[in-house]
């Protein structure tokens, strides 16, 4: 049975994090908030790379069990940074190969294909790149490792309005690629809307409202919310 993903994390600092949701297989979730409020840091902790409490359950496999837990190197997440986070040592091309468990040139090329990533541009390190160009370079590498997971911090923040078009079109190609549960972070509430099935508004660490999107954006409780609604 597929079970997707349930998050129950606490963290004591440097920011404290209480934050508890559940991601259906195929579904995704934006995590909505000022900056500093906890987003990134909580991605960061169901990927592995911070140290929490608590539990993260995927298809029923609790990743926080033992001294230490799943390590990062072994939770199956496709993990999509500001920026892209891009090896700058290797080409687009082969900073997909370098993400497959057995690395396949033509599976590669398919991805990078599907991210309208073709041609001499391949060849190119992410310096030769433009912001765009990276991101779908970096959501191609995500694809790359079958993920359990799919982790994207704030994937449009540095570009502009006519590439962050383009690459929400791209991360719905994600989503239909790709079965597995998704969390998005962002700030703007026009992408959550565009692109998450339901949404949660962190503030200082905590999860202070969720639920279905559309009905969350259209009436937010929480006077923070509300202020990020305009």
């Amino acid at each position: 049975m597929v079970e997707g993903l349930t998050v129950s994390l606490t963290r004591a600092g440097p920011l404290a994090v209480e934050a508890v949701f559940q991601v259906p297989p195929g579904q995704t979730l934006a995590l909505v908030g000022p900056s500093g409020a906890g987003k990134s840091t909580i991605l960061k902790a169901i990927a592995g790379l911070l140290p929490t409490t608590g539990t993260v359950r995927v298809d029923g496999q609790d990743w926080q069990t033992g001294p230490h837990g799943l390590p990062a190197w072994q939770r199956r997440v496709g993990l999509v940074l500001q920026g892209g986070g891009l090896f700058p040592h290797l080409d687009a091309l082969g900073n997909v190969t370098i993400a497959q468990t057995s690395p396949e040139r033509d599976a590669a090329l398919a991805l990078l294909a599907a991210m309208q990533m073709d041609g001499p541009v391949l060849g190119r390190r992410p310096a030769g790149l433009s912001g765009g160009e990276q991101m779908r370079v970096a959501l191609a590498r995500a694809l790359a490792r079958a993920p359990d997971v799919l982790l994207l911090d704030e994937p449009f923040a540095a570009v502009d309005p006519p590439v962050r078009r383009a690459l929400i079109a791209a991360v719905a190609n994600v989503r239909r690629q790709s079965a597995a549960p998704m969390i998005i972070v962002t700030h703007d509430l026009a992408e959550a809307a565009g692109i998450a099935d339901a949404c949660a508004f962190i503030d200082a660490g905590r999860i202070v409202e969720q639920g279905p999107a559309a009905a969350v954006l259209a009436d937010p409780a929480s006077r923070l919310n509300q202020w990020l609604a305009g």
